[in-house]
C-alpha cells in the first residue's frame, strides 16, 4: 500500500510539473527559435562576430540592421543584394531570421552571405537585439 501511495505522489508531482513548465521546446527543425533570447548576450555576440559586415545604422559588406524586423528581405533601397535574395519573398521575423542564421544556404539558395551561426541560443540572442533596434 506504501509503495502505491509513493508512486501515487510521485505521479502527480511529475504532471504537475509538466504541466507548470509549458509546452515543449521546439527542436531544430521547426519555424522558430527553440530557446528564448537574451538581447544583452545578443548585442554582444552581434558585436564580436557581425560588425566585420553588418552595423545597425550604415551599410558595409551586408545591409544595417536597424528596423530589419518586419523588413521584406533585399529592400534596403541603396543596397546591392543578390537576386536569390531579393526574389526570395522572405520577410524578417524570429523565424526567418532563425532559418537564414542557421544555414543561409539552406533557408535561400544562391544568396551572398556565407555565414552561420550554428549554437541555437547564440541565434536566439542575436535575434532578440536584432528586434530592439527598430
Amino acid at each position: 500500500m506504501r509503495a502505491a501511495v509513493y508512486l501515487t505522489a510521485a505521479f502527480l508531482i511529475g504532471s504537475a510539473a509538466y504541466l507548470l513548465a509549458g509546452p515543449a521546446p521546439q527542436t531544430a527543425g521547426s519555424d522558430a527559435p527553440a530557446v528564448a533570447g537574451d538581447a544583452q548576450r545578443g548585442q554582444a555576440i552581434f558585436e564580436r562576430r557581425c560588425t566585420g559586415c553588418h552595423a545597425v545604422d550604415a551599410d558595409r559588406e551586408g545591409p544595417h540592421l536597424r528596423g530589419v524586423f518586419g523588413r521584406k528581405a533585399g529592400s534596403v533601397p541603396e543596397f546591392s543584394y543578390s537576386a536569390a535574395l531579393k526574389n526570395s519573398g522572405l520577410t524578417w521575423d524570429e523565424s526567418s531570421l532563425d532559418r537564414w542564421l542557421r544555414d543561409t544556404d539552406a533557408a535561400v539558395p544562391g544568396n551572398n552571405m556565407g555565414f552561420s551561426v550554428p549554437k541555437a541560443q547564440d541565434r536566439a540572442d542575436i535575434i532578440a537585439f536584432l528586434r530592439t533596434i527598430r
